[in-house]
């Protein structure tokens, strides 16, 4: 076990407890000695790397006892890998705190980078305080060029943080859009059977693009509707006005549309959140009036 532990870079302590979740191999007794050969070195290498993707031990436990059935398991993790895959073309950099306070106007603000570093924008390396590694550098180069134009960091961060919370709402309807739609119908088996798992993820490469696109059409035709209406808005035009009394689209986390589908069905979960909105409007309404109501009442008793 010492030899299995050093080869896998697992500890004695960590192998032991898959052995008794059942997730390694019974090893070949010789004599006094338990044998480990190349299989487990692989499984126990299998579990590392789903774990380092998300899952957990039970649901692990599952995948390799269908393999250990006969089912197969390529299948699932080429899935793992496709979905866990990058889901842009777009190549990470790296950049020095000197190359980024020269980017934002060449003084030092440790509370903005402390705020990209926590948004995600700049991840620290490991040993290197002077350098950053950027995962996005276009999402890096739109905040240098809002700087640039006079938006305030501090806007710029709420502004993304806005953003990401609206762009997850979207990511997260067309996943269930989908799995309800293309999905639904590889996933029936858990886990799922190794062809079904292949042909998964031979559609997640199809459909990847599909989200992005999708946005980008949407995005480039909302930006040329809502920036012709505020041009003739600001120019003092009155052909075209702002509209505020149409329909608006508003993002709402996706355990609140879950829970809202399980309590009414998905064909009403447009009527509830709009009826259970406009008797919020209409409860505060009342609460505002009851006082004033209720002091003109005092005043008439005592006259």
């Amino acid at each position: 076990m010492e030899d299995l532990a050093h080869a896998s870079g697992a500890s004695v302590r960590t192998i032991r407890g898959y052995q008794d979740r059942g997730l390694l191999p019974t090893p070949e007794r010789r004599g006094r000695a338990n044998v480990y050969r190349q299989a487990h070195l692989t499984r126990l290498r299998q579990i590392a790397d789903l774990l380092d993707r998300g899952y957990t031990l039970a649901s692990i436990k599952e995948l390799l006892e269908a393999w250990d059935a006969g089912r197969g398991l390529g299948g699932v993790l080429g899935l793992v890998a496709e979905v866990h895959g990058p889901w842009t073309d777009e190549e990470a950099a790296r950049i020095t705190r000197r190359e980024l306070d020269t980017r934002f106007g060449g003084s030092q603000d440790d509370e903005a980078v402390a705020e990209a570093v926590e948004l995600g924008v700049l991840e620290r390396v490991p040993g290197r305080d002077d350098e950053f590694l950027v995962p996005s550098p276009q999402e890096l180069s739109v905040a240098v060029e809002l700087y640039a134009a006079g938006v305030p960091l501090p806007a710029i961060s709420a502004h993304l943080r806005e953003l990401r919370g609206q762009v997850e709402h979207i990511a997260s309807r067309f996943l269930e859009f989908t799995t309800e739609h293309v999905f639904a119908r590889y996933l029936e088996h858990r886990p799922p059977t190794d062809s079904d798992a292949a042909e998964a993820a031979s559609l997640v490469r199809r459909l990847r693009p599909l989200a992005q696109q999708t946005v980008d059409a949407e995005l480039a035709r909302a930006m040329r509707t809502f920036a012709t209406r505020h041009l003739h808005h600001h120019l003092g035009s009155g052909e075209t006005e702002l509209d505020e009394t149409g329909p608006r689209p508003v993002p709402l986390p996706a355990r609140t549309i879950q829970a809202v589908r399980e309590l009414v069905g998905e064909e009403n979960v447009t009527a509830f959140v709009s009826a259970a909105a406009e008797r919020e409007v209409q409860t505060r309404t009342l609460d505002r009036i009851t006082p004033s109501t209720v002091k003109r009442n005092k005043v008439d008793e005592s006259t």
